[in-house]
């Protein structure tokens, strides 16, 4: 067996084990999103007055892509991957938060079932649902 299966095994593993908890995406943006990108996602919220730059709106994400939400992307800057070392952003990088709690497959579209924290995945999925 592969390196990667053999992980991937074991992510399973883990997976199976975990008592199940259901993650609340909505509870999510509003614990970590709303005081900048509003309760609306236009980027209206409380704190978006303060900031240097004014927060993205959050309802066009799928229209900026062609009519097509981009999850994976939409994950990474969640995570702040992308971001990296880019000192201008004011979006924090919240893959350290949300890589509490449990884990799941998310396949993004190559077949390959890749463990990813439930949190992270809930939170791309309520982005989502806010889509004009």
């Amino acid at each position: 067996m592969t390196r990667t299966g053999t992980v991937l095994l074991a992510a399973l593993a883990l997976a199976a084990c975990a008592p199940e908890r259901q993650v609340s995406g909505r509870a999510l943006y509003q614990d970590y999103c709303l005081s900048c990108h509003g309760a609306s996602g236009r980027g209206d919220g409380p704190a978006a007055a303060g900031l240097d730059r004014a927060p993205a709106d959050l309802t066009g994400i799928a229209a900026r892509n062609g009519g097509t939400f981009p999850t994976t992307r939409v994950m990474s800057v969640i995570d702040g991957y992308t971001r990296r070392g880019d000192r201008a952003s004011v979006m924090p990088e919240l893959g350290v938060v949300l890589q509490e709690g449990p884990v799941v497959l998310y396949d993004a579209g190559d077949g390959v079932a890749t463990p990813t924290p439930a949190n992270l995945v809930a939170l791309a999925n309520y982005l989502q649902t806010l889509q004009r």
